[in-house]
């Protein structure tokens, strides 16, 4: 059983997460949590304080066979590419509501993985919008923080429309 997703606009949605100090049981006890989470949603990433864990952990899987998770503590970007890619996203944490948003196409990213050992990776395609899209979780910022303010207000505006907060 996992916990129930935050929903918008909960105030810790907007709160940046606190650094990871060290990669022990306990991390890797919300990382399988978050897979699971994201497993039955269906989704390609998950940051913590989706499920209102405010640690900076993220985990990734954009692979078509599934099961092959990337496990993220303090990942942080290192560079993106100049070439962007426009592609729609949606949030667990506002339902029934997404936005085509742009992103680099491509990313390399720095984090602590499963064991606590730095890795700096390169991730490209969904792989590299997912990873950015969990980092922006872990800033405090929703995807539709990337539109313009009359975008954002009209998604909201519809969010609201078909929600009960």
């Amino acid at each position: 059983m996992t916990r129930p997703f935050l929903r918008w606009p909960d105030k810790r949605l907007r709160m940046a997460a606190a650094p990871v100090a060290l990669v022990d049981d306990e991390v890797r006890a919300v990382w399988d949590e978050m897979i699971a989470a994201m497993e039955a949603m269906p989704g390609i990433g998950l940051a913590a304080p989706q499920l209102g864990v405010m640690l900076r952990l993220a985990v990734v899987d954009a692979s078509e066979a599934r099961a092959q998770a990337v496990r993220m503590a303090n990942p942080e970007l290192v560079s993106v590419s100049e070439e962007s890619v426009a592609i729609y996203e949606g949030s667990p944490n506002l339902p029934g509501v997404g936005a085509e948003v742009t992103r680099p196409a491509s990313c390399v990213v720095r984090y602590l993985d499963e064991t606590g050992v730095p890795v700096e990776r390169s991730f490209d395609g969904m792989w590299a919008r997912s990873v950015q899209h969990q980092i922006d979780h872990l800033e405090g910022r929703m995807y539709f923080h990337r539109l313009s303010r009359l975008k954002r207000e009209r998604l909201l505006k519809k969010a609201a429309k078909g929600a009960d907060f």
